[in-house]
């Protein structure tokens, strides 16, 4: 757990006191999230460790709730300086990026875990930080939709061979957005769920943070908000576009699915991110196991692996054709074997 503290929590210190007074702890929050975190992928061959079955981790959820609520004070005070502060328009830009990249990257794996959890205050807290940066459907389109049809057509998450990310950014968030509200209406239609409907407060939560945002710095506090929660849910759809690109489930020919398995997610071993990712890398056997803990997944030879670690793959996905050329032909290596 030490290793996922550390990763998680220097960048939260880092972007706090950037908010606060700008100047170097900016430029340190964005080295930190993205040329340390490279460097230890490259220098420390540790991602592979695998834990014992079974092994608990008290301190798992902790972190992940701290994390959570560390989320307000990180926004607020985003949207004060870059709205609001007397710092310079490079010190704000670096705020809007850093912040951006840690709510995508660390705080996206939280957020995942959480709705994961069976206790509801910690699915709610989940739910809390997607909404934070205005995507709360995906804590409703990842459950009820993608770890349900991972890998098929029905899925607007999973992009098949060939699409770009920019042509499955729009019609995965989208796609998202209809599918889980399809799917949580349904849901309470055969009486399994109850309460307010959650779109409702996707919805209602989003045009409250927007309030917030204009209370602490008007109208430019607002934009700063809008900037940052569309970087941030622009490194939400790398993820899942990264993690199962082309990996396609086959049907029967009764037109059942196969069932999730482990070359249905693509996986990463780094240390670095995988450590400031909470494990999210191991994606494989986090859709074999949805309720295993973050620090328990595991890897193993079946799963295909990433060239690079998921930050950088991430980058790759921006360029399309780059990315074809190296992804492609791992694909066809796949199929045949």
């Amino acid at each position: 757990m030490i290793f996922f503290t550390i990763a998680t929590l220097v960048p939260v210190f880092l972007l706090l006191l950037g908010s606060a007074f700008g100047g170097w702890a900016v430029m340190a929050a964005l080295a930190y999230i993205t040329v340390f975190i490279w460097l230890l992928d490259r220098l420390v061959h540790r991602g592979v460790v695998q834990m014992a079955e079974g092994a608990e981790f008290p301190g798992g959820d902790g972190l992940l709730v701290a994390l959570a609520f560390l989320h307000v004070p990180l926004m607020g005070g985003a949207v004060w300086a870059v709205g609001a502060s007397g710092l310079g328009p490079w010190e704000k830009l670096g705020l809007v990026v850093g912040h951006g990249l840690f709510f995508g990257q660390v705080g996206h794996p939280c957020a995942h875990e959480l709705i994961h959890r069976r206790a509801r205050w910690k699915r709610a807290l989940g739910r809390m930080v997607y909404v934070l940066i205005l995507m709360g459907h995906h804590a409703s389109s990842h459950l009820r939709v993608h770890h349900i049809h991972v890998g098929l057509t029905g899925d607007p998450a999973s992009a098949p061979r060939g699409m770009g990310f920019w042509r499955y950014a729009w019609r995965a968030w989208a796609g998202s957005f209809r599918a889980g509200w399809r799917a949580e209406t349904a849901l309470r239609a055969r009486g399994s769920g109850g309460g307010v409907h959650p779109y409702a407060v996707h919805i209602g939560g989003a045009f409250a943070v927007m309030a917030a945002a204009f209370a602490l710095a008007g109208p430019d506090g607002v934009l700063a908000l809008w900037a940052m929660a569309a970087y941030a849910q622009v490194q939400v759809l790398l993820s899942d576009y990264v993690q199962h690109y082309g990996l396609r489930r086959t049907l029967s020919a009764d037109g059942r699915a196969e069932p999730v398995g482990a070359r249905h997610s693509w996986n990463a071993p780094h240390f670095g991110s995988s450590a400031m990712m909470l494990n999210a890398p191991r994606h494989s056997d986090h859709h074999m196991n949805p309720l295993r803990p973050y620090p328990a997944l595991r890897l193993d030879g079946d799963m295909p692996v990433l060239p690079y670690s998921v930050p950088v793959m991430a980058v790759v996905a921006l360029y399309p054709r780059l990315w074809r050329r190296i992804m492609d032909p791992r694909l066809d290596t796949l199929s045949n074997h």
